[in-house]
């Protein structure tokens, strides 16, 4: 059953309709969660709003979605659309409202964002509950833009030319698409479409684009201030009415689940049934038993090995005959020895079975993860294979067997365990959750690079492990968290402004290095707050080369897919389709931004609609910055402040040539930092003890150069 009884019908048209959904009577469903069969048309319709623009094409309790198809085209220019002066272009913004979805209902994090259009930077506004930014926040957004030809020719997206994706946070509800463009570019000539769409479906859209699908969580509201991810008893008794099930609370709310093994309806009594996995095509290979929330399967009788594999049970007497061939052994009907001989290879032959499988499947997956690729990258330095590649059972010891209690924290990408190896350093080890080549191909990308990476503000990496299904890296452990996490914490104090400017200094530096100290120039692709890791001294250390990529001598950027965080990543990268060294200094340029406000690039919004970056730099020239400012960062570090915010507006001028290099970010940051001293019993000191208890000694004594004051003073007024 999937229904409740007395008279609660279970489909509509051609959709399954599982309680706490329904229609109907008002005990055939939970209050939020009534629906509309629309018998006016052949089949029925299942809506999920009343005005009929919300079709529900599918509802599915295991992964708690609902998919509904949008029907109802907008057109953006039956608003007033407004122009504006950019960077010193006319730029013209478009905005419409999209319909309401109902309080139970927010986005899953299987949906995108889908732009057309060329030359249009499209957001989509609303409320997020995920991270607490509550309502009218920037939700997504992408620029989309393409090279050559007419508009129709990129109706497919495939090729992202003419068209951008952007994913979308979980626990999110959409309720404004904005677009941006130049004018004489896509919002005057071309109309721009946006779409909110499952992901890896709007290829096949473009014929049928009105007809749009939203993957939407469903859960019944919960409390504020409940993060712990359990139900309270009393909730989880009264929702999940199944024995065999469990309450869990996402996306601001409460979810009922099946066990493990079980499935159906786990919001009406005995609704989740035990799975019958003994049924199940190509599941188990031998002899199979089906139990309560599980199934046993085994070789039968007779026979060695994996019976969940094909062909993975072999008999006893083919094991003996290639054991009893391979070592050559003669055999007479009269031999005692050689009887005894039989039973023991009775007894050891399984055992070798295992070892031996255990053994190829070690090396399937050291070439699966490109172990072979990986040492020749490392082959420049003969001893670097050996030294980093660490095996499986080094790791399991270090962590436990990878106990649980180890886990340091993790995402979508995977989990980090703190381990200790046999040579007592500390490691981070991090394990990556799915094995895609995407994936495979970052992990090589990032060991290639760290193993020929030695600086105090970047993370050692210690191995690397290719045994497993899933690849296993090794770091250096760091103690403290992240920047990100040090300033943006409750209350109106942070990090102290010595603290904040040191750091800032230091990953200018370690990117400096990385652009141009190496012997083969390196860009980061992907700095941010969450990516600086601060150990117990609160000393920076530069993260994730996942998406890092090596810049050949002879060029000074190269063509690749875009790639990035919202709010940090270089607006130019989308226009032209290449990354340089400045993408980086973009970044650096938004992190300075962050430091100055404690602002969220990827969620900040000004009552303008402005993100970060855009609001930061028109206060700046208008000589309004105390509207944006940390008032701690007023407080501590007076003129100081103006210098940085120029410095940082410069970093992210929409002319990549423009921007300074990270050297001369470095040195001015330098020069800022060293023009400050504090005085104490007539002595001129340059030590300043902050609230992490560590002693700071600024070494530097240099200023802004003449040269550097011409450079910012020509881009923006003092």
């Amino acid at each position: 059953p999937i229904a409740l009884p007395n008279n609660c019908n279970a489909t509509c048209g051609d959709v399954r309709v599982p309680y706490p959904f329904g229609f109907g009577p008002s005990h055939c469903y939970k209050p939020g969660f009534n629906l509309t069969c629309d018998t006016s048309h052949s089949p029925p319709r299942l809506l999920l709003d009343g005005n009929g623009t919300l079709q529900v094409a599918g509802i599915s309790l295991s992964d708690s979605t609902v998919r509904v198809i949008h029907h109802t085209r907008i057109d953006a220019f039956d608003v007033t659309s407004s122009s504006s002066l950019i960077d010193g272009r006319v730029t013209r913004a478009v905005s419409f409202q999209l319909p309401e979805i109902g309080e139970s209902y927010m986005l899953s994090a299987r949906n995108e964002y889908v732009v057309f259009g060329n030359g249009v930077q499209a957001t989509l506004y609303g409320n997020t509950y995920r991270n607490g930014s509550g309502a009218n926040s920037n939700i997504t957004g992408c620029v989309s833009s393409f090279s050559s030809g007419p508009f129709e020719e990129y109706r497919n997206c495939s090729g992202g030319d003419g068209c951008c994706h952007a994913s979308i946070l979980a626990g999110s509800t959409p309720k404004k698409m904005e677009f941006r463009g130049l004018v004489n570019t896509g919002l005057h000539n071309d109309m721009p479409l946006a779409v909110v769409s499952e992901e890896g479906l709007t290829a096949q859209w473009w014929d049928t684009i009105l007809n749009r699908t939203w993957a939407v969580k469903q859960g019944f509201p919960a409390p504020a201030g409940n993060s712990s991810g359990q139900c309270p008893g009393d909730v989880a008794s009264r929702l999940c009415r199944s024995e065999h099930s469990s309450c869990r609370q996402e996306n601001g709310g409460y979810t009922c689940y099946c066990h493990k093994g079980y499935q159906g309806n786990p919001y009406i009594t005995d609704g989740c049934k035990d799975v019958d996995e003994c049924k199940i095509p190509n599941r188990c290979f031998g002899h199979c038993k089906n139990l309560p929330g599980k199934f046993k399967c085994r070789c039968k009788l007779g026979t060695f090995g994996n019976a969940n594999k094909p062909h993975g049970c072999v008999s006893s007497s083919v094991i003996l005959s290639k054991f009893i061939k391979k070592n050559k052994i003669g055999l007479s009907a009269a031999s005692g020895p050689v009887l005894l001989l039989l039973v023991l290879g009775t007894m050891l032959v399984p055992r070798k079975i295992e070892q031996h499988r255990m053994k190829v499947l070690k090396q399937k997956c050291f070439k699966q993860n490109r172990g072979q690729l990986l040492q020749q990258l490392m082959s420049q330095k003969a001893d670097i294979a050996e030294r980093m590649i660490i095996p499986i059972d080094e790791l399991a010891k270090a962590t436990n067997n990878f106990d649980k209690a180890r886990e340091l924290g993790g995402g979508g990408h995977g989990t980090v365990y703190k381990g200790i190896l046999s040579d007592l350093h500390v490691v981070a080890i991090k394990k990556s959750k799915i094995t895609v080549q995407k994936e495979i191909d970052e992990f090589i990308n990032e060991v290639a690079i760290l193993s020929q990476i030695n600086h105090k503000n970047i993370v050692k990496l210690f191995g690397c492990c290719l045994e497993t299904e899933v690849p296993l890296l090794v770091y250096e452990f760091i103690s403290n968290g992240t920047l990100y996490h040090h300033l943006h914490v409750e209350g109106p104090r942070s990090l102290s402004w010595r603290n904040r400017l040191r750091i800032a200094t230091e990953i200018a530096t370690s990117l400096a290095y990385l652009h141009s100290s190496v012997s083969i120039p390196i860009i980061h692709r992907d700095i941010k707050s969450t990516n600086i890791l601060l150990d117990d001294t609160l000393t920076s250390k530069i993260s994730d080369f996942g998406t890092s990529r090596y810049i050949p001598m002879d060029k000074t950027g190269l063509t690749t897919r875009i790639q990035g965080t919202r709010g940090y990543m270089d607006p130019m990268c989308c226009y032209t389709g290449r990354v340089t060294d400045k993408s980086d200094v973009y970044s650096f340029g938004v992190i300075l931004m962050e430091l100055l406000t404690r602002k969220k690039p990827f969620s900040y919004l000004s009552s303008e609609g402005d993100g970060l970056v855009s609001h930061f730099v028109n206060l700046l020239a208008v000589g309004d910055l105390v509207q944006i400012i940390d008032p701690q960062v007023i407080e501590e570090a007076g003129k100081e402040v103006h210098e940085v915010a120029t410095l940082a507006a410069s970093c992210v001028n929409f002319r990549g040539d423009e921007r300074p290099t990270m050297r001369l970010v470095e040195h001015t940051l330098e020069g800022i930092s060293g023009s400050k001293k504090y005085m104490k019993d007539d002595m001129v000191i340059a030590e300043f003890k902050n609230d992490g208890g560590k002693i700071f000694e600024d070494e530097s004594s240099r200023r802004y150069s003449l040269e550097q004051e011409m450079v910012m003073s020509a881009r923006y007024p003092r």
